[in-house]
């Protein structure tokens, strides 16, 4: 019998890029579950942004299962953070996840596959799922499963970009210019669809290749994210404005869309707390974005206010 091909030591194909801040036991799951990915050669690129403390030493024992750089920058944000991480990478095809992702089993085989059977496409959105284990997972599941249902196009691309699970290639990249715009502390991957849907050039989506993305257990942890995502969000989405994009559904799409979520929720237990807690959310993280947007209350105080942590 030949000996197995160690691939953890052979030439990456694919870079992993994982920004973090404060979160080492997320992440710690996080790469565990791409531990168990055995089918083909990757690398991981965490970008510590600005970590009050820094790594665990357990965090270093995974480059045992494949190779790992862990670099560190002030904390600048999550754009600057993934930014950083593509300069490092080595691999034709960059995947962006988060620490609070989990690689579902064969995900980067197939995301592989479908970069290898559509060479025209640059751009790749994985499919997403919540954990159905606890009620805030299924909200989040419910959010998930009607986002990517209602906004994929006739053709397979889909008008959506969460950098929980997102893939570009390499050679489709600016040099001179940074993929994620520096300037937003989060919505970096909304903004970034926006330049895709002025350039004509949607994501492909990949049903088959999934990851799973996880949100508190606590409902209050929840709330107080949607407040922070909505207020830290309203400064991309005041930009996006400004350039004359539709990105969000209408109101009209919206409220269709919770009508049929409501008739999902009601077929599984729990469902219709969940589907209570999902509008809760949205309406927590919309309401804030628009009151942040409508008095000109920029972002960037709580950015200082994290640095001076």
């Amino acid at each position: 019998m030949e000996p197995t091909q160690d691939i953890s030591k052979t030439e990456p194909i694919l870079s992993v890029v994982i920004p973090v801040y404060n979160g080492w036991k997320l992440l710690d799951g996080c790469l565990a579950s791409l531990s168990r990915e055995k089918e083909l050669p990757f690398e991981v690129i965490v970008v510590d942004d600005g970590s009050r403390e820094s790594y665990p030493e357990k965090i270093r024992q995974w480059n045992e299962h494949f190779p790992l750089q862990i670099l560190r920058q002030e904390h600048k944000g999550v754009s600057a953070a993934r930014n950083k991480g593509i300069q490092a990478c080595k691999a034709p095809l960059i995947l962006f996840i988060d620490a609070d992702s989990r690689v579902q089993a064969n995900c980067l085989s197939n995301l592989m596959a479908a970069v290898t059977q559509f060479p025209e496409d640059s751009f790749f959105q994985v499919r997403l799922i919540g954990n159905p284990a606890t009620i805030t997972g299924k909200a989040e599941q419910l959010r998930l499963a009607a986002l990517q249902k209602h906004l994929v196009q006739s053709d397979g691309h889909i008008r959506y970009a969460n950098t929980a699970g997102f893939a570009v290639r390499r050679l489709s990249l600016d040099a001179r210019t940074p993929l994620f715009n520096p300037k937003a502390p989060r919505g970096e991957d909304t903004l970034f669809l926006a330049n895709l849907i002025r350039q004509g050039s949607l994501p492909l989506f990949l049903p088959e290749a999934t990851i799973q993305h996880l949100v508190p257990r606590s409902l209050l942890k929840c709330f107080r994210k949607d407040l922070s995502s909505g207020y830290l969000q309203s400064a991309a989405y005041a930009r996006i404005a400004a350039a004359g994009v539709t990105v969000r559904m209408t109101n009209r799409e919206r409220l269709q869309m919770l009508i049929a979520l409501w008739g999902m929720a009601k077929s599984y237990s729990g469902g219709k707390t969940a589907w209570t807690v999902l509008l809760i959310r949205q309406s927590l993280e919309r309401t804030t974005s628009f009151l942040c947007r409508w008095f000109g209350i920029s972002p960037k105080t709580m950015l200082d206010a994290r640095r001076a942590d």
